[in-house]
């Protein structure tokens, strides 16, 4: 078994997923997977395909997310261990996998965390450009904004992760702030 590639990765959720936010939302998690590997002294190129990959299943499973993950990648020569790490995001609520390692734990935790950057992102003339921790935690702390995206969730992996949130945003902000243009979130012209 292989490590998982951005390539094979992109190349499956190509197969698997049509719709545009789905996308975006792939490159927002493994843009900050990237950061996080960085932070733990890992490879952020595996890191950074196995965020991308994380919900190769969801558009064609929404209300059984993670339960077709393994029967997609299967046959696809990916390390049990970068399947394990994509189930393990669901741990509690789609999937009893629970996340272990600090790949496993990033996700879990920046898969909502992205939700929230990419909305704060959004609503500035200058994007992610200088999106800072303080504004950030301001919209955080707000329930209704980004109100889809669960704090509990995010706050259950920042202690997993044994991180500061404040910590962890900052690595969102920078993993996300190097692919701003392809997520649409850099400066408004």
């Amino acid at each position: 078994m292989a490590k998982l590639t951005m390539d094979k990765a992109e190349r499956l959720i190509r197969a698997n997923v049509t719709e545009a936010h789905l996308f975006t939302h792939a490159l927002a998690v493994s843009s900050a997977m990237g950061a996080m590997a960085q932070h733990f002294g890992e490879d952020k190129a595996h890191w950074q395909a196995v965020g991308y990959l994380h919900d190769v299943d969801y558009e064609k499973f929404p209300s059984e997310h993670l339960a077709h993950t393994r029967e997609l990648l299967k046959d696809e020569d990916i390390d049990e261990e970068d399947i394990r790490a994509i189930l393990s995001h669901g741990y509690g609520i789609c999937s009893d996998v629970e996340p272990l390692t600090n790949m496993e734990k990033s996700l879990f935790t920046v898969d909502e965390l992205t939700g929230i950057v990419q909305a704060a992102s959004l609503m500035r003339p200058t994007g992610i450009s200088d999106l800072e921790v303080k504004s950030l935690k301001k919209k955080y702390k707000d329930k209704k904004f980004a109100a889809k995206c669960s704090r509990d969730i995010i706050e259950r992996g920042c202690a997993m992760l044994n991180m500061p949130i404040e910590e962890v945003m900052e690595l969102v902000i920078k993993g996300m702030r190097e692919h701003a243009e392809e997520l649409g979130i850099g400066p408004k012209a």
